[in-house]
């Protein structure tokens, strides 16, 4: 993983996080999607992560965004510019989704019946699956 400073939006504004969470929120309800969990968590070893998990059409995604590590220390920016790195990847996906649905445009992010998501499972495993995920594919 590369360092925060290292990344785009690595000291370019100071908003609370929360912010840039509430709009990717924003940005998901526009598209249909109803939420079932969000949160900020951390492990005690320096990792930590935003989590998105909503549902759109009967179809649930959960979306996990880390947060990079501060080569100079500076957690707080860090944890900024992953919530705001997160309102961009929702916002520019939500665009994609309204071209070729929601399933397509959040693909990796699917939830599977076993918990994981799609881009949790190895090839071998998302092969044998994808003929029956799209089969049961509902239109968006």
């Amino acid at each position: 993983m590369p360092y925060a400073e290292d990344v785009n939006f690595w000291a370019t504004g100071k908003s609370d996080p929360g912010k840039w969470i509430d709009a990717a929120k924003r940005q998901l309800k526009a598209l249909g999607g109803e939420f079932k969990g969000e949160g900020f968590g951390s492990d005690g070893e320096g990792k930590a992560a935003f989590m998105l998990a909503f549902e759109i059409k009967g179809d649930k995604f959960k979306i996990i965004w880390p947060v990079l590590k501060s080569r100079s220390g500076n957690e707080r920016g860090a944890r900024v510019q992953a919530a705001t790195s997160l309102y961009h990847y929702v916002k520019a996906v939500c665009l994609y989704a309204a071209v070729v649905g929601t399933r397509t445009a959040f693909f990796s992010h699917f939830m599977l019946t076993d918990g994981r998501t799609a881009s949790e499972v190895s090839g071998h495993e998302l092969a044998e699956m994808t003929p029956r995920l799209f089969l049961k594919a509902k239109t968006d």
